[in-house]
C-alpha cells in the first residue's frame, strides 16, 4: 500500500466488487462506464431478485441501486439485504429520478443506504464516493492478507519453537536460562536428564540456593557474563563442576550468551552445558598412560643396554655375543608380547613358563611346572621372563637340559604376602666344586631380581642347580587366582631315573665354572 497525494493506491491481486441494479440496461450500461477501472469488477443486475442471488454468491464492497423498480424497489431489496448477517454490512447508494421529500429520503437512510442521490446524476460526485468505498475495500482486503501473514508467521514461529523444544530437550547440551540476578528462567529436559531436577524444582530459584555450582564458579560465571557485555562478545566458554541432584559430581563446559536492552542492561543469560566428565577422564588417562609408556620404554631401553653390555664383557668372540644377546633379545620382546596382548595390564606367571618352554623348545617330560595362577605386574613380567629365561639358557648350556636325563622342577607359592618362585634342576652332578667366579647370566638373574624388591638365592645340590625367589606381592601389585591342576611328575621319580643312571657318568659328569 502506498500514499499519494489526495488518493491512496493499493497493490492487490484480488479485485473489488461493485453491484449494479437498475432495471433499465442504458441506466447499467451509463454507471458501468462511469465506474470501469483496473481492479474493479462489476456486477449488473436488472431486478432485486436476480441481485439477491448475485449477494448470495459475491462479497461486494458497494451496492448501487435505483429506487424504483418493478416487483421490488430497491428499498425493499435494501431490507432484505439488513436481514441477512452476509450482506448487512454492504454499503448502498440509492439512485432515484423521482422527487423526493424528508420522509421518503429518511426511508432509504433507515433501509441502510450510505447516500441517497437524485437523478440526473453528476458523475464526478458519484465517481468520487465510489472511490471512497473502492479503497476502503482494498484497505480492508490488505488488512486481511497482513492478518493471514501474521497468523500464518505465528504457526512458523510456533511451529519453529516446538521444534526448537523438542530439539532442547533430546539434546545432549543441558540448556539452562538465567535473569540478571542468576535465578533461573528455563530448564530443558536435557538439563533435567544430566543433573537430575525437574524444571518446577528449580524455576525462579537463585543458582547459589540449589547448591548446584560452588560459590567461587557463581562469582566466576558473573564475571564472565560482565565480560561479554562489557567486551561487545557473541559468547563464552565456561568450565566448572556441577554437584548433581543425587550428590554426585560432573565435569561440565558451559557455552554462555547474553542478551541485554537497548541500553545494555542484562537481561538474561544462556547456557548450553556439555557433560565432559568422560573426556576429561579419557583426557588424564592419556597423560597417564604417556608417562608410563615413557618410563617403560626408557626401562626397557636401559634393560637392553645393560644386556648388550654385559653380552659384550662375557663374550669370547662375536658369534657367541650375537648368540645370547638375541636369546636375551628375543625373551625380552616375548615378554613384551605378552603385556600388549593383554593392553600392558600385566600377564600371568603361567603364560610367562609356557612362552619359555615353547621359545626354548623344551620337552614336555623335561619340565613339571605347579603353582597357583599368579597375575603379574608387567614390570615383574618383563623381569620374570628374563629371569625364567637365563635359567632356561643356562639349563641348556650346563645343567639338567644338557643331559638327556635332567629335569627340572619349577614351582610357586603363596607365603602371605610372598610370591615363592623355586627352580630346582635334577639329573645333572658336578666332578668338583663350582669357580666362584659368577657370570653374566647369574649376575642378570639377581638385578633382576632386586629391581623387583626381591631376593634370590642359589645353592648347588649333589645332582643339580637349585634356586629360589622371593617377590613381595603387594610391592608388585599382583594377584593370585584359584589354583589350577596342572599335569606334574613327581620328583621322586625323576630322582629315581637318576640315580639309575647315575652309573654311567661320562656323559654327566663335566667340571661348571660359571653359571652363564
Amino acid at each position: 500500500m502506498t500514499c499519494l497525494p489526495g488518493r491512496w493506491t493499493m497493490q492487490s491481486s484480488e479485485s473489488v466488487k461493485f453491484l449494479l441494479v437498475d432495471d433499465v440496461e442504458e441506466n447499467l450500461l451509463a454507471l458501468d462506464g462511469l465506474l470501469r477501472r483496473d481492479g474493479l469488477e462489476l456486477f449488473k443486475a436488472r431486478s432485486g431478485r436476480q441481485a439477491l442471488e448475485m449477494l448470495l454468491v459475491h462479497d461486494f464492497a458497494l451496492a448501487i441501486f435505483d429506487v424504483q423498480m418493478p416487483e421490488m424497489d430497491g428499498f425493499e431489496l435494501a431490507e432484505l439485504m439488513r436481514s441477512t448477517e452476509r450482506t448487512r454490512s454492504v454499503p448502498i447508494i440509492f439512485l432515484t429520478a423521482v422527487a423526493t421529500d424528508e420522509r421518503r429520503r429518511f426511508r432509504g437512510y433507515e433501509a441502510g443506504a450510505v447516500d441517497y442521490l437524485l437523478k440526473p446524476i453528476d458523475p464526478q460526485m458519484l465517481r468520487n464516493k465510489a472511490e471512497v468505498f473502492f479503497e476502503l475495500a482494498r484497505q480492508r482486503q490488505e488488512v486481511a492478507r497482513q492478518r493471514d501473514e501474521l497468523r500464518h508467521s505465528a504457526e512458523r514461529l510456533s511451529n519453529a519453537l516446538s521444534v526448537l523444544q523438542a530439539h532442547s530437550d533430546n539434546s545432549p547440551l543441558a540448556i539452562v536460562e538465567f535473569d540478571p540476578k542468576f535465578r533461573f528462567k528455563s530448564w530443558s529436559k536435557s538439563a533435567q536428564r544430566m543433573f537430575g531436577w525437574n524444571a518446577e524444582q528449580v524455576l525462579g530459584r537463585q543458582v547459589v540456593d540449589l547448591e548446584w555450582l560452588q560459590e567461587e564458579d557463581v562469582a566466576r560465571l558473573s564475571d564472565v557474563t560482565a565480560k561479554i557485555l562489557a567486551e561487545g562478545e557473541p559468547g563464552s566458554i565456561f568450565s566448572c563442576r556441577n554437584t548433581c541432584r543425587d550428590g554426585s559430581v560432573i565435569e561440565s563446559e558451559w557455552y554462555i550468551s547474553v542478551l541485554a536492552d537497548w541500553r545494555g542492561n542484562l537481561m538474561s543469560v544462556n547456557a548450553q552445558i556439555l557433560d565432559v566428565t568422560e573426556r576429561k577422564r579419557a583426557e588424564a588417562t592419556q597423560q597417564l598412560l604417556i608417562g608410563e609408556l615413557n618410563h617403560r620404554v626408557k626401562n626397557t631401553l636401559a634393560t637392553v643396554q645393560a644386556i648388550a653390555s654385559q653380552t659384550l664383557r662375557h663374550s669370547q668372540n662375536p658369534e657367541d655375543f650375537n648368540a645370547s644377546f638375541a636369546g636375551r633379545l628375543e625373551s625380552l620382546a616375548r615378554a613384551h608380547s605378552l603385556l600388549s596382548e593383554a593392553n600392558w595390564q600385566g600377564t600371568s606367571l603361567m603364560k610367562l613358563v609356557r612362552d619359555q618352554q615353547h621359545l626354548r623348545a623344551i620337552e614336555g617330560d623335561r619340565l613339571s611346572v605347579s603353582g597357583p595362577e599368579v597375575h603379574l605386574s608387567p614390570q615383574l613380567s618383563l623381569h620374570l621372563g628374563l629371569i625364567l629365561h637365563e635359567l632356561v639358557t643356562n639349563a641348556q648350556k650346563h645343567g639338567a637340559l644338557e643331559t638327556p636325563r635332567g629335569h627340572i622342577e619349577l614351582s610357586w607359592d603363596i607365603a602371605g604376602d610372598l610370591l615363592q618362585v623355586k627352580w630346582a634342576e635334577s639329573g645333572v652332578a658336578f666332578a668338583k666344586t663350582p669357580s666362584s667366579r659368577r657370570g653374566f647370566g647369574s649376575n642378570l638373574i639377581e638385578r633382576s631380581t632386586s629391581a623387583e624388591g626381591g631376593t634370590a638365592q642359589m645353592a648347588y645340590n649333589p645332582d643339580g642347580i637349585f634356586w629360589e625367589f622371593n617377590f613381595a606381592l603387594s610391592h608388585q601389585n599382583a594377584y593370585v587366582t584359584p589354583m589350577r591342576n596342572e599335569p606334574r611328575e613327581r620328583l621322586t621319580d625323576r630322582h629315581s631315573r637318576a640315580s639309575a643312571g647315575s652309573a654311567d657318568k661320562s656323559e654327566m659328569e663335566r667340571p661348571v665354572t660359571s653359571a652363564e
